[in-house]
Parts: structure tokens; sequence; C-alpha cells
């Protein structure tokens, strides 16, 4: 590639914090990343059009991963492209953007199990129905490894990132070593506080990977990401930077899981707190935010350490987990 490839965020409005796409601005535009149901015309249409762009020349929708902040806005993307853009997603969170009712039934399947909310499935059908704009195949399914031709020698590839959720991955531009994580990237979490993740050993490897392998040159977060003392990362990293951010991950990971570890050993009964059966590890980690607050990602966090406890390990009496 002779020249470099420009990548401009693209920011849409969304309850407590914004949502951040990104174009990059090669012959064959792509979108990484489509918010929820409203943002390709409330955000993408005039934030393009100030670069000098139509979303109608949109050729490529690269989505990091299957959470309705992420897909919510695919289908309404794919129509303003008059039906021409290529789709992308990893194969594992496929069925998230097949269907709506897949977002609730991973909300029952694991913090339903915690909150007991008795409107929540309600909720969560309601919230679906309402910023995932529609349901669709993606045109292109991956399982990493794979490169994307964007026209005129520019080309990203494809790497699988697991941990956040199964199917979450990192575009890389080739030749300039851009990596567009999604949520694969969390070091403290976001607005809520607390990093998010549904499987531990994967989103440990997968930060190790993007650490030691991709090493990107500009490292670009599906969110604004904070700190140890609650500042706000950007959402596009320089080198060092990212190279921090990801070892900071990595260090928030160790902490969370001895903590985890520690909490599922007591054998104390669950005490109601509104972090019970994981009362002791929220204590333990300073974490006070409010596990009902979407998007809340402390019982998918802490159930992901539960379940690498495997069989051999029954539940507590009493305790609010099967």
């Amino acid at each position: 590639m002779l020249n470099e490839v420009a990548v401009h965020p693209l920011i849409s409005p969304w309850g407590r914090f914004g949502l951040y796409s990104f174009l990059i601005d090669a012959p064959e535009l792509a979108v990484v990343d489509t918010g929820i149901a409203s943002s390709p015309a409330e955000g993408m249409i005039p934030a393009l059009e100030a670069l000098g762009r139509r979303i109608e020349d949109v050729r490529w929708i690269l989505l990091t991963h299957g959470h309705i902040d992420h897909l919510g806005g695919a289908h309404a993307l794919w129509e303003l492209t008059g039906r021409r853009a290529k789709v992308v997603l990893h194969e594992a969170d496929s069925h998230l953007l097949r269907s709506r009712r897949a977002h609730v039934e991973q909300y029952l399947g694991v913090r339903g199990r915690y909150l007991r909310e008795p409107d929540g499935e309600a909720r969560q059908l309601a919230a679906a129905q309402t910023v995932i704009s529609g349901e669709m195949e993606p045109s292109v399914l991956v399982t990493g490894g794979e490169t994307l031709s964007l026209g005129g020698g520019v080309s990203v590839s494809v790497h699988h990132v697991p941990g956040h959720t199964a199917g979450s991955v990192a575009y890389v531009v080739d030749g300039q070593d851009d990596a567009f994580v999604g949520d694969a990237v969390q070091v403290h979490g976001a607005a809520n506080g607390f990093p998010g993740y549904e499987a531990p050993d994967a989103y440990r490897s997968s930060l190790r990977y993007l650490r030691d392998v991709v090493r990107p040159r500009r490292l670009y977060l599906g969110h604004p990401y904070r700190t140890t003392d609650g500042v706000p990362y950007g959402v596009e990293l320089g080198r060092a930077q990212a190279q921090a951010a990801l070892q900071e991950s990595l260090d928030v990971e160790a902490r969370v899981r001895q903590a985890a570890y520690r909490c599922l050993a007591d054998d104390a009964a669950p005490d109601g707190s509104a972090y019970a059966p994981f009362a002791r590890a929220a204590q333990e980690l300073g974490y006070a935010g409010d596990p009902t607050l979407e998007p809340s990602p402390f019982f998918t966090t802490l159930h992901g350490y539960l379940r690498l406890q495997g069989p051999q390990r029954p539940p507590r009496q009493g305790a609010m987990y099967p």
C-alpha cells in the first residue's frame, strides 16, 4: 500500500455515552461497527457529509462483534447503501444479527439468573426491537485469518480475538497496522466502570495476542474505556498508549480473576446484596456501580469465572446460580 488510508471516528448519540463507528476511507468505503438503529441516519450521514463522503457509497460494513450497540444499525446502514454493502461478522456471533430474540436469550442465560428482574425479559425484548434496525443474514461470515480487499491495494486482515464475545474480531489495515477492536480491549470498563467479557481465559489470551503479535500502531476502541484513575482513554490510541491499554487490561483481568476465585472459594451463603452471589468480589474490587444499569457487565464477567470452575464445584446451597 503506497498511501496511508485515513480513518475517521463517527460518533452517534446514545444514552450516557456516544457510540463510535469508524470510516476507513479506502477506495471501497468501509464502516467499522454501526451503533444502534438510529445511528446511520443521526450520526453517520451528517458525519460522512462533513467529510465529503456519501453513505450510499459505503461498500463494507465490518462488525467487530454481536452486541446491540455495535450491530444495531447494520440493517439500516445496509439499506441506505442500496443493499450493496457487504456485512461482515464472525460466525460465532452471527445469530445475534439474524435474530433479535437471541439477545433476549443471551440476557436470560446469564444476567437474568442473577438480577431476577420481574420485567427483565420484556425490557430486553423491547430494547432489541427498538435498537436493532433489522434481522439479516451476514453477507460474509469470517472465522479469523481472512483478508478483505477494499480496492486500490488496500486490504484488511481479520483476527479472531474472543473473550468479550465468542465472535469478537479485530480488523487490521494491512501495511499501516491500524487495529479496530470494538470492545475486545476493556481496560477498567466504560461508563459502567467494570470490564465486561464472557470468557475470561479467551479474553486474556486475546489481549496477549493483540499486545505481542498484532502490536497496533493505532488502536481504535469501541468506547472511551477508562484508566486506573477513571480518566477515559480516547478511542484512537497511538502505539505506546495502545500497549499501555493492553497491559492495563491484562492487569485488571488478573485482579478480577483473583477476587472472583476468592469469592467462589467462600462457602458463605449469598448476603442478599445487589451483587450476590459475588458481593465479596465487588467489595474487594471496590466496585459500587449499579449492576442493573445497561450496559451492565458485572454479572457477565463474574459468571465467566464461575463457568471456569466447571462441574467439579457444585453450587452453594441457596445460591442464585444453577
